[in-house]
């Protein structure tokens, strides 16, 4: 059964997600438990890592678009080589940093490559124009390999 307190959290979730997490903050410093709103505050906590895990999907695949841009989009390179390399630098710098932070998500990468360089294979070919077979099927490199610094196509 819900206490009053637990009420009033469940009520704010639904309409101050911001303050419900401030509350939940203090609630949990003061070692209030039995005002705490535990069904949301596990929501909450378990969506974190499917957060994650999407945030480093799209900057993979991300990086993936501007390396096959930066390989075989030959007609714009004149014109956005030097973005693309300021965009693959920079989204392996974020991926760096996730993976430093949640080391354990590299093998979810490691699991989700292919999908994504195939993503990344059709977003390349709609922004481009070019057709899909333009773009091997295979990924252009192993996920180290895209993940270097040092590593253009």
């Amino acid at each position: 059964m819900l206490t009053e307190s637990q009420k009033k959290q469940k009520q704010l979730y639904e309409t101050d997600h911001h303050i419900w997490v401030l509350e939940t903050v203090k609630q949990l410093q003061n070692g209030d438990f039995h005002s705490i709103d535990w069904e949301n505050l596990i929501d909450e906590v378990s969506d974190l890592s499917r957060r994650e895990k999407r945030r480093l999907e799209s900057l993979l695949t991300r990086l993936l678009e501007h390396l096959l841009k930066f390989r075989y989009w030959d007609c714009e390179r004149k014109w956005n080589h030097n973005h693309w390399k300021r965009e693959i630098r920079n989204f392996r710098k974020q991926i760096k940093k996730d993976l430093r932070a949640s080391p354990s998500l590299k093998g979810y990468l490691s699991e989700q490559f292919v999908e994504l360089y195939q993503d990344a294979r059709e977003l390349v070919s709609d922004a481009s124009g070019l057709p899909l077979s333009t773009f091997p099927e295979e990924p252009i490199a192993p996920l180290d390999q895209v993940l270097d610094e040092n590593w253009l196509p």
